[in-house]
C-alpha cells in the first residue's frame, strides 16, 4: 500500500482481506471474523499514518492491538479469593484434557501458590477415570478422593466437599466427566453438580484444535453452567489459536490457562498477545511499527531523504542515520524483528 497521510478505506479495504485470511486460516468461527473485521475498520478509516510505516503496517497494528483487547488486555489467573475449601470444577468434552488438566492445575497450585489441593473425579462412566486421577495424583504429589465403587456423581461431590472441609484442604478441584459431543444427559449432569457444589471457579477445558466448532462448544456450556474462564489444551500443536478467539468472542470469559504439552508442568498463563502474533502470523510488523514510532524522528526522515534526492547528502547525515538505526538496536535488531 502506498503512503499516505490518513488511512482511506480502500486502504483499509485492501488490508482487511489479508486479515480475513489469516483469521480464517487460523480456524476463527466466521461469525467471528466478520464481527471482528467490522469492528477493526470502522476504528481504522481515517487514523493518521505514522510517517515512518506503510499504511499496510498501520492496519496490522491497528487490528493487533483490537485483537489483543478482545483476548484480554491481561492474563487472568485462577481466582481462589474465597472460604477455604474454594471449589473449582472442570467441564468439557470427552478428549479434551481434563482430568490431565485438573492434575496439571492441582500442581501448580501446590507449587507455585503453596495451596493443600485435594483431587476428585466425577466420572463414573469411563473406564478407569478415577483410577487415571488417582494416578496423576501420586505422580504430583497431590492427594486424591479415595475411590468407591458403586457411587453416583453426586455422592462423590458431598463426599469430596466433606472431605476436604474435614482435611483442611484449600482448594478442591472436581473433574467432571466428559462426552463424545454436546447431549442432554451430560448438560443436565454438569447442572446438577454445579448446583451441588456452587463451585467459585467453573473452567471450560477445551481442545485449541477445535476449530470451527469452539463456539458451539463454548454456547453449549455457558448456557448450561456460569463459566468463569477456559483452559486451552494442545496449545503447542499446529493450530494457530483461533478456538482462542472464538470462545472469548462468544463467551465473553477469560481464557486463564493453556496446557502447552503432555508433561504436567506443561501449564502456562493465557498471554493475548503471543496469541494475537500466532492468529495473524504478522507479529514482526508490528515489532517494527512499534518500534518505530518510539525511535525514528519522521521529519528528520523526510529531510534527509530530500537531501538524498538533492544529491547534498553529507558524512553529518549519514551520522544521524547510524544514530536512528542504533536506537532500533542496530542492523541486528532490525533482522530479529
Amino acid at each position: 500500500l502506498t503512503g499516505k497521510g490518513a488511512l482511506s478505506e480502500s486502504d483499509v479495504a485492501e488490508a482487511m482481506r489479508e486479515v480475513r485470511r489469516a483469521l480464517l486460516e487460523a480456524d476463527v468461527a466466521l461469525e467471528v471474523v466478520r464481527s471482528f473485521v467490522e469492528t477493526v475498520s470502522e476504528k481504522a478509516i481515517g487514523q493518521e499514518v505514522l510517517k515512518s510505516v506503510t499504511p499496510g503496517q498501520q492496519v496490522v497494528k491497528i487490528v493487533h492491538d483490537e485483537m489483543v483487547a478482545m483476548l484480554g488486555d491481561d492474563a487472568a489467573g485462577i481466582d481462589l479469593k474465597a472460604k477455604a475449601p474454594v471449589p473449582v470444577m472442570l467441564v468439557g468434552l470427552q478428549g479434551s484434557g481434563k482430568t490431565t488438566t485438573t492434575a496439571k492445575i492441582a500442581k501448580r497450585l501446590k507449587e507455585r501458590d503453596k495451596k493443600k489441593v485435594l483431587m476428585a473425579s466425577l466420572d463414573v462412566r469411563r473406564p478407569a477415570a478415577q483410577e487415571q486421577l488417582r494416578v496423576l495424583g501420586e505422580q504430583t504429589g497431590v492427594d486424591t478422593l479415595p475411590i468407591k465403587e458403586g457411587q453416583g456423581v453426586e455422592q462423590i461431590t458431598r463426599r469430596a466437599l466433606k472431605e476436604a472441609r474435614a482435611g483442611g484442604y484449600d482448594v478442591v478441584m472436581l473433574d467432571t466427566a466428559g462426552r463424545m459431543h454436546i447431549d442432554q444427559e451430560l448438560m443436565a449432569e454438569t447442572a446438577r453438580v454445579h448446583e451441588l457444589a456452587a463451585p467459585h471457579e467453573t473452567l471450560l477445558v477445551a481442545d485449541a484444535l477445535t476449530g470451527q466448532d469452539a463456539v458451539n462448544l463454548a454456547k453449549s456450556f455457558d448456557e448450561c453452567v456460569p463459566l468463569t474462564g477456559i483452559v486451552l489444551t494442545r496449545a503447542d500443536g499446529d493450530g494457530r489459536g483461533g478456538a482462542a478467539l472464538s470462545m472469548r468472542a462468544v463467551t465473553g470469559k477469560p481464557i486463564k490457562l493453556i496446557g502447552i504439552g503432555e508433561q504436567l508442568d506443561a501449564l502456562e498463563d493465557f498471554h493475548p498477545a503471543r496469541i494475537a502474533d500466532r492468529i495473524l502470523g504478522m507479529g514482526d510488523v508490528v515489532s517494527l511499527v512499534e518500534k518505530a514510532a518510539e525511535t525514528i524522528d519522521a521529519q528528520k526522515a523526510e529531510k534527509i531523504a530530500a537531501k538524498m534526492r538533492k544529491g547534498t547528502f553529507d558524512l553529518e547525515d549519514l551520522s544521524d542515520q547510524l544514530e536512528q538505526m542504533k536506537k532500533i538496536g542496530g542492523m541486528s535488531g532490525v533482522l530479529s524483528m
